[in-house]
């Protein structure tokens, strides 16, 4: 009794008359700044004010460790994707592009790394990065060229010129388009394409097989008809084919083809219109120049590397 009223006189005296005993135990702790604590009897006392079993502290163990784990887990897959992203962006920024061309006077056939097949004209240009069918398939171009393309619904296939660009997914086509020629002409054997003008705003345009479109370059009109496809592909097999064309674009093609320089000295030859078809392997220059001339309605000369119709 005696030591009773010295606790509560004890309490009274320190400012702790209104605290309950585990109020002051825990109190004690706290105050006590010298005093050990031990975190697996303090859980311990608490397991046995509240009834929770062992298995409760073992699973909160474990409910953490997972937490961790799967935090873990999440943050080393973003860190993974992101790694692969940037990677696959470094490697695509750091490819080059790789530049075919046709001398004057030859023509060059191809193989893409997807597979499509292109053969380019005398004179032809064509530029694409050296990650073709990477994640695109895009290509720079200007001259003539013939298309084979392997088909892929997923990577559609473009052609990108000044003056109109050209998107298939599989298919065949000619693609005519020299930076010197008044006109650009697709003419199509297989398959779909579609046309986007570059020139004038207008909707996509869209061919058919046997089916011609020429864009005047003057206008920006498009103009698409029924052609003989079939022949379109002869200069593929060194076979020059003049269907009625102008003179001016006839001489052109000689140009390129033979490698010559060719002037028109009267302005009323460039409205006239020849037809012809010569084997480049078989027939000269020359030999070209003499079944013109035969036709009667123009002649030439030569003078040093130059030569002169008129």
């Amino acid at each position: 009794m005696k030591e009773k009223q010295q606790h509560i006189t004890d309490r009274n005296e320190s400012g702790l008359s209104n605290l309950t005993d585990e109020e002051l135990w825990v109190s004690s702790v706290v105050a006590d700044d010298t005093q050990q604590y031990d975190v697996d009897q303090a859980f311990e006392r608490f397991r046995k004010r509240t009834g929770l079993d062992q298995s409760g502290r073992q699973s909160y163990k474990w409910y953490r460790t997972w937490s961790v784990a799967a935090v873990a887990i999440v943050l080393l897959g973003l860190i993974t994707v992101t790694a692969y992203w940037q990677g696959s962006r470094q490697i695509q920024s750091n490819f080059s592009d790789i530049v075919v061309e046709a001398p004057l006077g030859s023509k060059t056939k191809l193989t893409l790394p997807d597979g499509s097949t292109v053969w380019l004209n005398a004179g032809s240009k064509m530029v694409y990065s050296q990650g073709f069918g990477v994640s695109d398939r895009r290509l720079a171009f200007q001259g003539e060229g013939y298309f084979e393309v392997e088909k892929n619904d997923e990577m559609p296939f473009l052609v990108q010129t000044h003056d109109v660009n050209v998107t298939v997914v599989g298919t065949k086509f000619n693609f005519r388009n020299y930076p010197e020629d008044e006109e650009a002409v697709v003419e199509l054997l297989e398959g779909k394409v579609a046309l986007e003008n570059q020139l004038k705003e207008e909707a996509v345009r869209y061919l058919s097989p046997n089916e011609k479109m020429v864009l005047h370059k003057a206008t920006g009109e498009m103009d698409i008809t029924s052609a003989k496809v079939k022949e379109v592909t002869l200069w593929t097999e060194n076979i020059l084919l003049f269907d009625e064309d102008l003179l001016p674009d006839i001489v052109r093609e000689l140009e390129r083809s033979y490698h010559v320089q060719i002037e028109i000295e009267n302005e009323d030859l460039k409205q006239t219109r020849f037809y012809g078809q010569f084997n480049q392997l078989e027939q000269n220059i020359y030999d070209v120049l003499d079944m013109l001339s035969e036709t009667g309605k123009l002649k030439y000369h030569e003078e040093g590397k130059v030569i002169y119709l008129k």
